[in-house]
């Protein structure tokens, strides 16, 4: 059974913070995992710095161009996570745009993926369709469990279908605009997080997007297996570094 896969099935709401590799430091990307291991967070999703990141607020977009200008590359990210399974036991997702993997190659990005120890990937703007009839047999060979969004404008044919297709978790996108942009929910969210605990699906949701505080976290996870904090993680690593990280976790819980 896949790392994520295992941690969905503990009895506890899950906290996942996403980073971007190479930030702030182009050599900080292990030492930030093993930090949030030892803070206590569930699962990580390691951003790949991208030079168009078209869904990403303004600060994930600044935190990318920092690590790009800092050296950060696909194949510079494999090499700092290679033997980082002798440090870190927690699950760890591979958040990015296809475009690089598709340049890396799907197979060969897939392999490395498995030969680091990572057990998923997030990629957006992967469609559905494509992934099942291209690529769902590679990402099955190297085990590694494909996440798929859903947004409050995701019809429920198209949120089934994405069950269907999903063996770990579902990305709840908390509202349809960029992330890190929202203050906390209001009602439309929330009848947006009772309507999909509604449909009862196979997969457990995970909700991202404008979770920056121990109120938005638990407000989230009322109906939800979990949260994902990218944004206001990363504003720490900006202001405090990497000794802010053990404080803002515990903030969170």
């Amino acid at each position: 059974m896949n790392r994520i896969q295992n941690k969905l099935l503990e009895n506890k709401k899950l906290l996942s913070i996403y980073f971007t590799a190479g930030y702030p430091k182009l050599e900080d990307t292990v030492e930030i995992l093993q930090q949030l291991e030892n803070s206590g967070v569930d699962m990580v999703e390691i951003g790949m710095p991208f030079s168009d990141p078209l869904a990403d607020g303004p600060t994930i977009q600044a935190s990318s161009q920092l690590a790009l200008k800092n050296g950060m590359t696909t194949d510079l990210l494999f090499r700092q996570l290679k033997g980082i399974r002798k440090k870190v036991s927690i699950p760890l997702i591979i958040m990015g745009y296809f475009n690089p993997v598709l340049q890396f190659g799907v197979e060969n990005f897939c392999k490395k993926c498995a030969e680091v120890g990572i057990d998923g990937l997030i990629l957006p703007d992967l469609p559905l369709a494509e992934y099942e009839e291209h690529y769902a047999g590679i990402f099955k060979k190297y085990n590694l469990i494909n996440i798929f969004l859903i947004t409050p404008q995701t019809s429920e044919e198209r949120i089934r279908k994405i069950d269907t297709a999903s063996e770990g978790f579902i990305y709840m996108v908390s509202s349809a605009s960029v992330t890190g942009s929202s203050s906390g929910f209001g009602d439309e969210q929330e009848s947006y997080f009772k309507r999909i605990e509604a449909l009862q699906l196979k997969n457990p949701q995970i909700v991202g997007f404008g979770i920056n505080n121990s109120k938005i976290f638990h407000q989230a996870t009322k109906y939800a297996k979990g949260a994902i904090i990218g944004s206001a993680f990363i504003k720490v690593l900006s202001d405090e570094g990497k000794a802010g990280i053990s404080s803002f976790i515990k903030s969170i819980r």
